[in-house]
This record gives structure tokens, C-alpha cells and sequence, in this order.
């Protein structure tokens, strides 16, 4: 979280920004998000478990103004619309280890994150099964690379690595 919140610092998101937090499980995100400032908030997840403890959370933090949706991202048939930024930090991973249909989610979820997304907006991505490059080729149609954001990193056998990818993507027509 603190990596995304610092770009959005820096990168000067205006606090009114629509923000869309793609599988936000508990709804910690959206917390901080608030307690940051952000205005206009959203998150989805398919689970009705997690909505219901994500409204929960939302609510014992006086935040009755942030909207969470039950709702399966790669089948929201264009529900979501017109977000300056979305967000996900594991949501593609889920997806991507799914062992039916792997290749056709990771489609759809692209699909789905062209349709969210407003021309221009940003897609932020933590992911801990994919490699900076990896992610760079399955978002290389429709968004231009942006920045990496700092992963905490490891040395082994003289190389360097890191087990979190976390890459800032523009959404270009």
C-alpha cells in the first residue's frame, strides 16, 4: 500500500480522482486511501464474504461513502466505467494461477481493465508471480509503461532479484 500511496503523492493524483480497487478483499486499501484523502473510492470483489467484511471495516472507520460491490471483475460487462486509476494487488495473480482457462482470464481480465479505465488512466499492478517483463508483455496493447515502483529486493548466487513486481501502466487508445 505505502508504495502505491507514495506514487499517487508524487505523482500528484488529484484527491477527487476515481479510484477503483480491483479485488479489495477486506477493504484495507480503501481505508488508507480515504484516510489519505481520496474522494471518490471503489472496490470490487467476487467474494460476498470479503464485501461483507470490507462494508464492515468501511463502516467501523466512519466511511460510509466508499462503495464496495460484489462483483466478478472479468464479468462485469462494462459495469465499471471511467476510472482515472485502478488498482490491484493480486487480483491478476488469482486469476492468472487459476488452472481452468488461465490464458482466456488473463484476456479477459485486460479486456475488462481497457473497458474500467478512462483513455489516460493509470493501472497499478503489485504482483508477486510475475516478473517486471512479463508484466510489461501482457499489458504491451492498449497501456504504456509508466514506472516501476520500489520492491524491497535479494541477492543469491551473484544475482539480484525481487519477489514483488509493482509497475505503473497508462491506458493510450
Amino acid at each position: 500500500m505505502s508504495r502505491v500511496l507514495r506514487w499517487m503523492d508524487n505523482a500528484n493524483i488529484p484527491k477527487d480522482a476515481s479510484i477503483l480497487d480491483i479485488g479489495t478483499g477486506n477493504g484495507a486499501f480503501l481505508v488508507e486511501l480515504a484516510r489519505q484523502g481520496y474522494r471518490n473510492l471503489v472496490g470490487i470483489d467476487y467474494s460476498p464474504a470479503s464485501v461483507e467484511l470490507a462494508r464492515s471495516v468501511l463502516q467501523a472507520e466512519d466511511l460510509a461513502d466508499v462503495s464496495v460491490k460484489e462483483m466478478d471483475f472479468l464479468r462485469c460487462q462494462g459495469e465499471l466505467r471511467d476510472f482515472d486509476i485502478c488498482i490491484d494487488k493480486g487480483t491478476f495473480d488469482a486469476i492468472s494461477l487459476n488452472p481452468e482457462n488461465t490464458e482466456e482470464g488473463k484476456k479477459l481480465y485486460v479486456q475488462a481493465l481497457k473497458r474500467a479505465l478512462k483513455n489516460k488512466g493509470f493501472f497499478v499492478i503489485t504482483s508477486c508471480n510475475w516478473t517486471k517483463e512479463q508484466l510489461l508483455e501482457r499489458f504491451n496493447e492498449g497501456f504504456e509503461f509508466v514506472r516501476e515502483l520500489p520492491t524491497p529486493s535479494f541477492q543469491f548466487g551473484g544475482k539480484t532479484g525481487s519477489s514483488v513486481s509493482a509497475l505503473v501502466f497508462k491506458q493510450v487508445h
